[in-house]
């Protein structure tokens, strides 16, 4: 069992606690929270999983911050060579069972599984992935959050890139719709006894 304190060292704090303040209701996000053991503090394994994942994506992916105002992020998955993507799925596995515990690693694999099996007709290698976007607190409700993703898909229609994203919070496929996403299924994940939908966006819309 992991000791309570470990040695993780953030490198995107101020953004990891307004993500999580904003995906507290996420079915996701609350099943791995519950996951992890008495011994940690579940917020503190949560901000450590909130910031690996825009380390993660800086390194394997994408990670958009504004150069001219940091106000928020976008995390990115983009297709990857086999070895690379080994690399990195040892990498989070290990991260997983060091900082968030057997448990709450155990539900992300299954869960993440789950996902990737029904996601596997609806899209293609070459899609990039949306894996989270957040506005910083101080900032929210002035209409910044569109611009964290659009700038990103500028870029992605001119090289012809598809992408997709997945989200348990019906309330925010209006916002996901207004980008030219559409939604291509739902379904019931067991894990977390939740639904969630499915949404793609082609680079038609260049």
């Amino acid at each position: 069992m992991p000791n309570q304190k470990t040695s993780y060292q953030f490198k995107y704090r101020r953004y990891a606690e307004a993500l999580y303040e904003a995906l507290r209701e996420d079915p996701f996000y609350i099943t791995l929270e519950r996951g992890v053991p008495d011994t940690q503090s579940p917020k503190q394994a949560m901000l450590r999983y909130l910031d690996y994942s825009m380390a993660e994506s800086e390194k394997y992916g994408e990670l958009f911050i504004p150069n001219e105002h940091a106000y928020g992020v976008s995390v990115w998955s983009k297709p990857l060579a086999p070895k690379l993507k080994a690399k990195k799925a040892q990498e989070k596995k290990s991260f997983l069972l060091k900082n968030m515990g057997q448990q709450s690693s155990s539900l992300y694999t299954t869960i993440v599984e789950f996902m990737s099996e029904k996601s596997q007709p609806l899209v293609k290698d070459s899609f990039w992935y949306l894996s989270i976007v957040g506005v910083l607190p101080e900032f929210q409700g002035m209409g910044l959050g569109s611009a964290l993703v659009k700038r990103e898909l500028e870029k992605l229609d001119m090289a012809g890139v598809a992408t997709y994203l997945e989200t348990f919070t019906s309330r925010n496929m209006t916002f996901y719709e207004r980008l030219g996403y559409q939604a291509a299924d739902t379904f019931h994940e067991p894990t977390t006894q939740a639904q969630y939908w499915l949404m793609v966006r082609d680079c038609s819309h260049a």
